[in-house]
């Protein structure tokens, strides 16, 4: 369809999409569609550095604090739903502009979502108890033995996508990645990305800052909240799975506070491992704010 064009604007965490795609979107008569998968859940708020109330009135988000922790949602959901929003911003004569460093569900969008197979529950629910019982550590053993390739991948933090890939494992007698090899699908509308980036050291000691800011704000306050739900997945995230230990007396406050910016950084180096793999991203220096806006709009104005 000439002329329909969804912007990306992604990158990893602290680069600063957030402020950019609000200005950006006023002047291309736009809406965001967040792909931070994190900031879905309205509990959720300082640990995921979520936009403010201001920004969020500035203009149109879609999916920010759409979800509770306790309601279930996958990848294959925000495809669907996101789809849906795309097609009537389309209609409204808007630009979808997706925002975010979730990368998996950035790929959903512009690519679609492998067909896996269906699994047996028996399984996900023992996986689930093990995860209670014995650790994400577990798990990932199991994983690595299993499809060392996608274990070489995935967010080892993110107890979802380890079970997920375990219960394919288990059911089909097949690794995860065996199903993750087909073509991406052809999209009804042009797909325009713009990547930030910055030099790691720089990366890193604003990823440092912001963690010392969220902590100012409240977030050992956000987590106490928390904790009653620490064993839901949602949960089970940076930014409060470590003061989740701290309160367990697991650790030290300062160990915590250490992990969570360590955990924070190792995050924000995945993020770009998974986005380098992406060859039609245009990259810009997060200092270079305007130089992408430039492109952008030339880019749009050639649609």
């Amino acid at each position: 369809m000439p002329g329909l064009t969804a912007v990306f604007i992604l990158g990893p965490t602290a680069t600063g999409k957030t402020d950019f795609s609000i200005s950006f979107s006023k002047k291309v008569n736009g809406e965001i569609i967040s792909c931070d998968s994190r900031q879905f859940y309205r509990e959720l708020n300082i640990g995921t550095a979520k936009p403010t109330t201001n920004q969020l009135n500035e203009i149109k988000h879609h999916f920010i604090n759409s979800l509770s922790v306790h309601q279930p949602y996958t990848v294959a959901d925000f495809e669907e739903d996101a789809l849906k929003i795309i097609e009537k911003l389309f209609r409204e004569s808007r630009v979808p502009i997706i925002v975010g460093g979730s990368g998996l569900f950035a790929k959903a969008i512009s690519e679609g979502l492998d067909k896996i197979p269906e699994t047996d529950p028996a399984i996900r629910k023992q996986l689930v108890e093990e995860l209670q019982n014995d650790g994400i550590n577990v798990l990932l053993e199991k994983l690595k033995n299993l499809d060392n390739q996608y274990f070489n991948e995935v967010d080892k933090n993110n107890p979802r996508r380890i079970i997920r890939a375990l219960e394919v494992c288990i059911s089909t007698g097949k690794p995860f990645s065996y199903f993750r090899q087909k073509a991406p699908q052809k999209r009804n509308f042009n797909i325009l990305k713009t990547g930030f980036y910055l030099p790691t050291n720089i990366l890193y000691a604003k990823i440092d800052e912001r963690c010392e800011q969220m902590l100012q704000q409240g977030l050992l306050e956000e987590v106490k909240f928390l904790y009653q739900w620490k064993d839901l997945p949602a949960l089970k995230t940076i930014g409060y799975q470590e003061f989740f230990d701290y309160m367990e007396n697991k650790t030290s406050l300062p160990e915590a506070i250490k992990l969570f910016k360590q955990h924070s950084r190792n995050y924000a180096k995945r993020q770009m491992t998974w986005f380098r793999k992406d060859s039609s991203i245009r990259w810009f220096d997060a200092n270079e704010k305007e130089s992408a806006e430039k492109y952008l709009i030339e880019m749009l104005n050639q649609e």
